[in-house]
């Protein structure tokens, strides 16, 4: 169980994403101090996004819909080394290189405080979730992805809408 755990420490950071402090990740959450994340958009071949559902036990946007893979970087760890090991931890696959990084988001209330880092990696499935992080998912072309978001934005982490609203405008 959670509480049993030892709890996960961050790197707190200033808003030039500079480490100045290193805290419990409660600490960190209630206070609203930026941290730093990465999320892992995994395609295809033909072109098709992965979107994972958040388990239910998730603390932040439980049962909605998010990047394929997402996690915090753990203090002392850097955002290169964190997304294949997120990826590994939430869909049970060894990617065979870093990722390739596509864009970052500052800080900021949509992404929680956390300065996000956003991969792009290519696998076709199958995938093996790890039940504490990951319902579920399933494959989207960028257009279903499109009207979805627009219909019900209430489905998808904030976190994601920024990214996938950051994406769009840069395809576009």
């Amino acid at each position: 169980r959670k509480d049993r755990m030892p709890e996960e420490y961050f790197d707190v950071v200033d808003g030039n994403d500079v480490v100045v402090d290193r805290l419990p990740r409660s600490e960190v959450h209630r206070r609203k101090l930026h941290h730093r994340a990465v999320h892992v958009l995994v395609s295809n071949s033909i072109g098709e996004l992965f979107l994972q559902q958040r388990a239910l036990t998730k603390d932040c946007s439980p049962g909605l819909w998010d990047s394929s893979a997402s996690g915090h970087v753990t203090s002392g760890d850097d955002y290169d080394e964190t997304a294949p090991r997120e990826v590994e931890e939430e869909l049970g696959v060894r990617l065979p290189a870093a990722p390739e990084r596509l864009f970052k988001l500052p800080s900021s209330v949509g992404t929680a405080f956390e300065f996000c880092w956003i991969y792009r990696a290519t696998h076709e499935g199958p995938f093996v979730f790890q039940a504490s992080e990951v319902r579920g998912g399933a494959w989207f072309t960028p257009d279903a992805i499109d009207e979805w978001v627009d219909r019900r934005p209430q489905d998808f982490a904030n976190a994601f809408l920024e990214i996938w609203r950051h994406l769009r405008r840069a395809t576009r």
